[in-house]
């Protein structure tokens, strides 16, 4: 198979560039639809696939003997007995004659909303798991008669000379916590997280969009030089975003935290792992910190779903027996079915969980034990930044510009709520707008750095050579980047061509007009808008010429942006159906030739 696509390839990349498709030489291939395209499919109702439920699980089992070793069943076993609903195993328990027992569930909101499908529960629970490991210790800085906090373990480390010897070393950093993360999370040493001031920001959607999407001018004029590596077309920065300061002091509350003691500096310790540093080693450490700054940037509240060992936790230290006996029962093996259906629902912050369960306050140390550490964020940037300059003030700034879209998730107390990154940017970026609508000036800031890990968009952008860049959603923001640059070349100017996909032009049309010239010539946007236009993914068929065209020109590269679901997968099959139809392929013939595109570094998927 591999040897005829070799000579597939040969034959359309022998003795000279192809022949561009014909247009004026002043002007470039018009994006216009392919004329061998099947016109009875547009005619036809589109199929509008449904997407299954997002499920916050990994998948662990792909095959009978998979299951097997998860279950100790068969998988013929296991269909007669579970349907996954988990209702399977209180029958097979009540078969066996063990009691059950009624029990007063919690009478709150927020229980309500885990929508948690409980009856019986069973009188004895097997499986329970120990209570976790505590991995992380809060102590005061200094001895005294006075008591430790009550939600603080206070966990004694060797002798109070021991102790005054390790004070010696440590002390609370000079540096303003409320623009930028500690400088233990620093994620590039050895540098510290770089707080850009936002320069401007302004709502690149319309009013109606389905998901607002905002674009940032952040100054980076003073970022530090020494690292080596600067900003690329197409690159990326990274952003330590911290959790919203409401949320922030709700949890506080909710685990009884006295206010005195929350800015309070205090004794950090671990016994092992890399928190609270983002990619540090996997060590033991000590350091001074304070309450807050640990929980606003160092532990994620609500991007994952509830664990085991949080929930033992939380059973633990609960004080009324029903919430306890619930708890356990949510961890133990009887409520399996109940608690697979807890994690792959919608996302259930740890406020929630508390507000669920009132009685429960476990230390706050013990609760930084289980979650899982508050991962930067990476954003491409959506202009050129080696020609972004601004002169104010008697001085030339230097600019970076990238498109955030907010993304929500329902939430019981305010129906909505917005993911950890793009809800920290759409709350600076309505702040920056309010204050300039008063007339005010306001000092906003961005914590970013230079992305670690190099963009491949990126890697792969060369200064020749024909490119058709297929984006949809945010996912279209780097490519004004890649124009940008390419349009001021003069050799280059008509070898550059993007598929824009959106939902509605009306609304949803990111950057119209800030693309250079010949704008017009070079992008088409395809609208998915029900009952009017299509995918990007059906416009690639029917660029099959320009497609090919690109593909087997020297140094000519397919560049493709977005979400996998829907559309990266889509454009990837529809790929596929130009090789089969303009390279007489067999369907895996054609994969094996995008794969081979791949290798040589000419077909590029950035998708998430």
């Amino acid at each position: 198979m591999a040897s005829r696509v070799d000579s597939l390839l040969a034959q359309h990349t022998a003795h000279c560039i192809p022949e561009e498709p014909c247009a004026p030489a002043s002007a470039a291939p018009s994006l216009t639809f392919s004329e061998s395209a099947d016109e009875q499919d547009m005619e036809e109702p589109r199929q509008i696939e449904t997407r299954p439920r997002r499920a916050s699980t990994r998948l662990i089992a792909q095959s009978p003997a998979d299951i097997q070793r998860i279950t100790g069943e068969t998988t013929t076993q296991l269909i007669k007995r579970c349907c996954g609903g988990g209702c399977c195993l209180g029958l097979e328990a009540k078969q066996k004659g063990i009691q059950f027992e009624s029990i007063q569930l919690p009478d709150n909101d927020a229980f309500r909303s885990l929508l948690l499908k409980i009856d019986e529960i069973p009188a004895t629970l097997n499986n329970i798991p120990d209570l976790p490991e505590q991995t992380t210790f809060l102590q005061p800085l200094r001895r005294s008669s006075n008591a430790p906090s009550p939600t603080d373990s206070a966990v004694s480390f060797g002798t109070a000379g021991d102790l005054e010897k390790s004070m010696e070393k440590l002390g609370l950093e000079d540096l303003d916590t409320r623009i930028q993360p500690p400088s233990y999370v620093q994620p590039h040493p050895p540098h510290h997280v770089f707080p850009a001031c936002i320069h401007n920001t302004r709502e690149l959607t319309g009013p109606g969009a389905e998901k607002r999407t905002f674009h940032f001018d952040l100054d980076v004029t003073n970022y530090p030089e020494a690292e080596g590596v600067d900003f690329k077309v197409g690159g990326a920065i990274g952003v330590s975003a911290p959790n919203e300061e409401s949320s922030v002091e709700e949890i506080l509350d909710l685990l009884l935290v006295p206010r005195f003691l929350r800015d309070k500096p205090v004794l950090l310790r671990t016994t092992k792992g890399r928190w609270p540093t983002v990619w540090g080693d996997d060590q033991a450490r000590e350091l001074v910190t304070t309450r807050r700054d640990l929980l606003t940037w160092c532990s994620d509240i609500q991007s994952y779903p509830p664990t085991k060992p949080l929930l033992r936790i939380l059973a633990e230290y609960a004080t009324d027996k029903n919430e306890r006996k619930l708890l356990m029962f949510l961890c133990a093996a009887e409520g399996q079915g109940v608690f697979c259906d807890f994690r792959t629902g919608p996302h259930v912050s740890l406020s929630q969980i508390l507000h669920a369960f009132p009685s429960s306050k476990p230390p706050l140390d013990l609760i930084f034990s289980v979650l899982q550490p508050l991962m930067p964020r990476f954003y491409s940037l959506s202009n050129d930044p080696h020609e972004s300059f601004l002169e104010r003030d008697g001085k030339k700034h230097r600019l970076i510009e990238i498109a955030v879209t907010v993304h929500e998730t329902a939430d019981w107390q305010i129906g909505h709520r917005a993911g950890v990154g793009s809800g920290f940017f759409q709350r600076q970026a309505l702040k920056f707008l309010e204050a300039q609508e008063r007339g005010e000036e306001i000092d906003l800031y961005i914590p970013m750095f230079k992305g670690l890990m190099a963009n491949p968009l990126a890697k792969q952008f060369v200064s020749d050579g024909p490119m058709l860049l297929i984006g949809a959603g945010v996912g279209i923001a780097p490519f004004r980047g890649f124009v940008q640059r390419r349009l001021k070349t003069a050799n280059c100017a008509n070898k550059v061509w993007v598929l824009q996909g959106i939902r509605d032009s009306l609304v949803d049309e990111l950057y119209s007009g800030e693309w250079g010239v010949h704008e017009d010539e070079v992008k088409k946007v395809v609208q998915s808008r029900r009952g009017v236009g299509r995918y990007v993914q059906e416009e690639v068929k029917h660029q099959a010429d320009l497609v090919w065209y690109i593909i087997n020109s020297v140094d000519g590269r397919v560049f493709v942006c977005g979400s996998t679901r829907g559309m990266g997968e889509g454009v990837e099959k529809a790929l596929i159906e130009v090789a089969m139809e303009r390279g007489n392929l067999e369907r895996e013939e054609a994969r094996r030739f995008w794969d081979l595109k791949k290798e040589a570094g000419q077909y590029i998927a950035e998708t998430w």
